[in-house]
Order: structure tokens, then C-alpha cells, then sequence
């Protein structure tokens, strides 16, 4: 069996300096990247009836501190993905992530949050998805860990505070990601995405958006 990721690509992030990181990123990781980007923003816009885009990370602005982490980012716009509610396949040193995330440069995700807030959207998730509000940091917590309290406390955070973030989907160990083939990857990560699929529509509704 031939595994879709492999140690050399986790490698990648402990490779000291930013010339060197980015020199293994862009041969080793990113092409896989783009493989993901072209078949996920297919998937994306069939089950969603909008056309998706893939966003392959660049980390251009960097200048001096290597990326920690990198990634494939798919939204509905051609342009860019930050400013909406957008799926993300990607790696730290010590797992693959597979998320939906809205950040802080969403205008319009103090309505997002109030929609999930209402419609009590994440009780459905299987107990292994993974919360967090910062998609800075590698570290999220466990649903089935999570209170009822603590979620609506994050929630109201991203309602309610200019830097709230929330970033939900699962973690895959590199101990395990290293041992799937490309198809069991990719099954691994359409089934993480169709049970995001409801989260992403219920931030989305049209009937609670603000009028632009």
C-alpha cells in the first residue's frame, strides 16, 4: 500500500529556517495540496450548488519565521476565503486537520455565531470532532469533552469579541495518517466534511444574514 502522506512531509515543519521550510513545502507538500484542491472544490460544488475554489496556502508574507503549519483552504469566492465561512484540509508536525472555520476577518460572523447559537448546530457532531477558537494554534479540544456552557461560551465569543474565531472539524494523527492510502484518506476526510456540510449551511442562512 502506498500511503497518501508520508513522515517526510511532517518533517517538513521541523526543517529549520524559512527559505529551507518553504523550499521542502513547496516540493513535497504543496503538490499534494493542489491534488486535494482540485478534487475537494469539485466536491464542494456539487453537494452545495455553488462553485468552489481551492486556496492553496502561500505564505507569502513571510520574511523571517518559517510557517508552522500549511494548508488547502475551499470557499465559494475566487479571490480569497477569509472574509467567509471556508473548509480547510491541512498539516502540522503532528496531524493532518480537516476543518470548517470562520476567523476573525469574517464581517459577517456575529451572525454566523448567532445562527449556531439558535439552532444548537454542533449537538449533532460525532463525540471525535475537535473545537477550538483559534486557528493560530495546533491545540483543540474534544467535543465529547466540551460542555454545553463551554460551547455557547465560545459561541457567544465569536458573536460578540472582534478576534473570536471558531475552527471545528478532526484531527488526524500523523501515526495514523502515514498508514492510509490516498483512498482511505480521502474517505476519511469527505465523511468529516459531509458531517460539516450542516454547520457550513446553518452560518450561512440566508434569512438571518444582515442586509449588506
Amino acid at each position: 500500500m502506498t500511503s497518501f502522506w508520508n513522515e517526510q512531509d511532517f518533517e517538513v515543519f521541523e526543517t529549520p529556517g524559512l527559505k529551507e521550510r518553504m523550499e521542502l513545502l513547496t516540493e513535497r507538500v504543496r503538490p499534494k495540496f493542489e491534488e486535494l484542491g482540485k478534487f475537494y472544490s469539485s466536491f464542494f460544488s456539487a453537494v452545495t450548488g455553488d462553485e468552489f475554489f481551492p486556496h492553496v496556502a502561500k505564505h507569502m508574507r513571510r520574511t523571517v519565521n518559517p510557517p508552522n503549519d500549511s494548508w488547502v483552504a475551499f470557499a465559494p469566492y475566487k479571490r480569497g476565503y477569509k472574509a467567509v465561512p471556508h473548509f480547510q484540509i491541512g498539516l502540522w508536525n503532528s496531524h493532518v486537520f480537516i476543518i470548517l472555520a470562520v476567523i476573525y476577518e469574517a464581517p459577517g460572523k456575529s451572525a454566523m455565531a448567532q445562527n449556531l447559537l439558535d439552532e444548537d448546530a454542533l449537538a449533532a457532531l460525532p463525540a471525535d470532532f475537535m473545537v477550538s477558537g483559534d486557528h493560530m494554534k495546533p491545540e483543540a479540544t474534544p467535543l465529547e469533552e466540551m460542555s454545553g456552557d463551554e460551547l455557547n461560551k465560545l459561541m457567544i465569543r465569536l458573536r460578540d469579541v472582534k478576534k473570536g474565531e471558531l475552527v471545528i472539524g478532526r484531527h488526524l494523527p500523523k501515526e495514523r495518517a502515514v498508514n492510509l492510502s490516498e483512498d482511505d484518506f480521502k474517505e476519511f476526510a469527505e465523511e468529516t466534511f459531509a458531517a460539516l456540510l450542516p454547520i457550513y449551511k446553518t452560518l450561512l442562512q440566508k434569512e438571518k444574514m444582515p442586509q449588506r
